[in-house]
């Protein structure tokens, strides 16, 4: 790829201040600071048809943390669909998070991200929080991020997710929401021909919240970005589908490694999973479950994992449900037709996304040519041998897992991905697509572009990422550099629907005649059909 200084990544000269200084062009700058309640100064207020919530100040936003936007889903609310919050008298504080959802939890992480939840957690979960410049009127657009965690794991409180920066760059309104997690958001038991997908209702029931209460926080209901990372980003194009009365929910949607390669469970073979893992905690039948205490369920999921688990394949021991009542299709098709067609979509994928869960894996770094060409057949079929030989080639002294990490990323991330883009470019339909490159030296470089590396530049906020050991040994320039870029780029198509302007080279819509991608790299630029052989080779063996 030619050096072309023209196309460079802005390198950013350091701090939060300077990626705002990237922004003083979007409406919202630093004119607009002068609405931001002050440190120091009153605590700011707002007045909600549920009851008076008293936030805090923090870094010069108005901050609201803990707030409910549905019934604790305990007793006999567990695995039941959300149900409204009945509010509260008086005035309620809002300057602490509340716990997040229930999840398996080990003090020092894991060597790739650390941590992706912290404790306290509890059944009472659903709470969201929301970070704005000023509770006005002032009609700020909204972004509202759906954590992901392979469906077990995360919460909307984290450091790394906080809206800081997005609220204060941008000048929006930010929420982030806790749902339901694991064996107490995804098991699916059908009963009274009632649905499943506990966690979609807990987050249709946020969305309805913040499209009925964010213009009391500054915000625009008719200008809402729903955006989320891996489960995150699934969830979001399950939403996608939904038909509310009045405004639609959101209008633009970011979905950052979506992983709509996943099969989604029929209603029987959801109620087979879900009658493992009965048996598994030794009850007969969902009302005896319900009396079981939250943390024996937690604990029963990691049996769940050896019960669940393929060689070769991302380990997901809970999956959403084709219910035919909260979820009729498969999220991809939801953006392809009904509301989900006129969303403004910006998709993309890391380039190594599997090297996350598989790279540091004893038991795949010694797989063997024919344990990879087995799991390779069951793609492309016939055709196995000549797929196996063009990822190999693909990577310089690619070993077996090699091969087997790149499959497993096309397959569940990337293809489904590029697909789903194909399809929105031949209806007209807008979509924007990326490839983040960049890779973390970390682990000796064994994990190259990971799954969820795109996180911290997108948010722009490494400092709230120090826990996470995959970033150690980044170069500070070059980091800050794409960091400012892509966190621009969201922002502006957060508050227009289209990525650019902005610091990056000129990002144009993916279009079937052109594919343009756009890869994020130390160096940015957009490149035509970027995936095009891949594309071509799965494509032409009619793999998934």
């Amino acid at each position: 790829m030619t050096d072309d200084p023209s196309r460079r990544t802005i390198i950013k000269s350091g701090g939060v201040l300077a990626g705002a200084a990237l922004l003083t062009g979007l409406p919202g700058g630093p004119a607009a600071q002068a609405a931001v309640p002050r440190a120091g100064g009153s605590s700011p207020v707002v007045d909600l048809p549920a009851g008076r919530l008293r936030g805090g100040v923090d870094g010069g936003l108005a901050v609201f943390k803990g707030v409910p936007y549905a019934a604790p889903p305990v007793g006999a609310l567990r695995w039941r669909p959300a149900q409204p919050h009945p509010g509260w008298q008086g005035t309620r504080d809002a300057t602490a998070f509340g716990p997040s959802a229930p999840q398996p939890y080990r003090e020092g992480g894991d060597p790739v991200l650390g941590n992706h939840g912290a404790p306290p957690f509890d059944e009472d979960c659903l709470t969201l929080n929301v970070w704005t410049p000023a509770a006005d009127g002032a009609k700020r657009p909204v972004m509202v991020w759906i954590h992901g965690g392979g469906f077990i794991s995360g919460s909307g409180s984290l450091p790394n997710y906080s809206g800081e920066t997005f609220a204060r760059n941008g000048d929006l309104v930010v929420v982030t929401v806790n749902y339901r997690l694991g064996p107490l958001g995804y098991l699916y038991f059908g009963e009274d021909g009632a649905g499943g997908n506990f966690w979609l209702t807990d987050q249709l029931a946020a969305l309805r919240w913040v499209r009925d209460n964010i213009a009391a926080f500054g915000g625009d209901p008719d200008q809402i970005t729903l955006a989320g990372q891996s489960g995150g980003a699934l969830s979001v194009a399950a939403l996608a589908g939904a038909r509310p009365a009045g405004r639609p929910l959101f209008k633009r949607a970011i979905l950052q490694s979506p992983p709509l390669g996943l099969q989604i469970p029929t209603r029987a073979e959801a109620l087979q999973r879900s009658a493992t893992f009965l048996g598994i905690l030794g009850v007969g039948n969902v009302a005896e479950a319900r009396a079981v205490p939250w943390p024996q369920l937690i604990a029963a999921t990691f049996e769940m994992f050896q019960r669940t688990g393929r060689w070769g394949y991302w380990s997901t021991p809970f999956l959403p449900v084709l219910d035919e009542a909260t979820l009729e299709r498969s999220p991809a098709d939801l953006l392809l037709s009904g509301p989900g067609a006129a969303i403004d979509v910006l998709i993309g994928w890391t380039r190594e996304e599997a090297n996350f869960a598989f790279a540091l894996n004893p038991t795949y770094t010694a797989s063997t040519k024919e344990q990879v060409l087995a799991r390779v057949r069951e793609t492309f079929g016939g055709r196995a041998a000549e797929a196996y030989t063009a990822y190999e080639e693909a990577r310089p002294g690619a070993r077996p897992v090699d091969v087997l990490m790149d499959l497993i990323g096309d397959d569940l991330f990337r293809m489904p991905a590029i697909a789903l883009a194909e399809r929105r470019a031949a209806r007209g339909r807008p979509v924007w697509a990326y490839q983040f490159d960049l890779p973390t030296p970390a682990h000796n470089g064994r994990l190259g572009a990971a799954h969820c590396l795109e996180l911290p530049f997108a948010f722009d906020n490494f400092d709230k990422w120090t826990q996470a050991p995959f970033l150690a040994g980044l170069a500070p320039l070059v980091r800050d550099g794409l960091a400012s870029t892509m966190h621009a780029s969201w922002i502006s198509f957060i508050r227009t629907g289209d990525p650019n302007p902005g610091p990056m080279p000129n990002w144009p819509r993916y279009e079937r005649n052109s594919r343009t991608t756009m890869r994020l790299d130390s160096v940015t630029s957009a490149v035509d059909d970027l995936a095009g052989y891949w594309r071509r080779l799965h494509h032409s063996t009619g793999s998934r």
